[in-house]
């Protein structure tokens, strides 16, 4: 496999960079090696990982777009919209198209083109999510990041049965590869418990 070589690694590197100084603005912080990190500093380098360790070869625009997904995502908290599930489908639509605006702006001052721009845009929005392998990795190892490093938070303050929900509605979004990634992620024993219990409806449908 040949080594990953942007078309100008100058401009590569200034916009993961920028990306950084974005997200390193977060002023939530998460504990990552024993230092204090700002949560989506964080996060976009949990999810580069994870994209690198499912596709090693990824292109340019994948591995932009790993590192600015949830680019400045504390601007647009969720409690600016209704508590009610029509409000959380319009953040969370909201949260999707400023991540896309904000990363464009920067790739642009870059110097990228308007078609990576626009690339970068569509693996963010995750518009061909059914057709296009990259943004199926993309989605694997947003799914992955969340199975690592969020699950242990929500299974703190939810219900057993929107746990197991939560956990077969990530599942459902994974392909083969992620799948088989996630099966061998080593969770503590509550976390494990919860994950073989959602996935014993998957397991009969597979068997019968």
């Amino acid at each position: 496999m040949k080594p990953f070589a942007p078309a100008d690694p100058q401009r590569f590197q200034m916009a993961l960079e920028s990306f950084d100084a974005a997200n390193a603005a977060d002023p939530r912080r998460i504990a990552v090696d024993g230092v204090a990190t700002p949560y989506e500093l964080a996060y976009a380098r949990w999810l580069t990982d994870w994209v690198l360790r499912l596709a090693p070869a990824a292109s340019e625009p994948l591995r932009l777009a790993a590192r600015c997904q949830h680019l400045r995502r504390w601007e647009i908290p969720r409690t600016n919209f209704p508590a009610t599930r029509a409000g959380y489908l319009q953040w969370r639509q909201r949260l999707k198209e400023f991540h896309a605006d904000q990363a464009g702006a920067i790739l642009r001052e870059a110097g990228y083109d308007e078609a990576t721009l626009e690339r970068v845009r569509a693996l963010n929005l995750k518009r061909q999510l059914a057709t296009d392998p990259e943004t199926q990795v993309l989605e694997d190892a947003l799914c992955l990041v969340f199975l690592e490093r969020q699950f242990a938070e929500l299974a703190a303050k939810a219900s057993r049965d929107k746990l197991i929900g939560a956990l077969q509605k990530c599942w459902g979004k994974m392909s083969p590869a992620g799948r088989a990634a996630a099966l061998k992620l080593e969770l503590p024993p509550p976390l494990a418990a919860l994950m073989r219990a959602a996935l014993e409806p998957t397991a009969a449908q597979t068997q019968s």
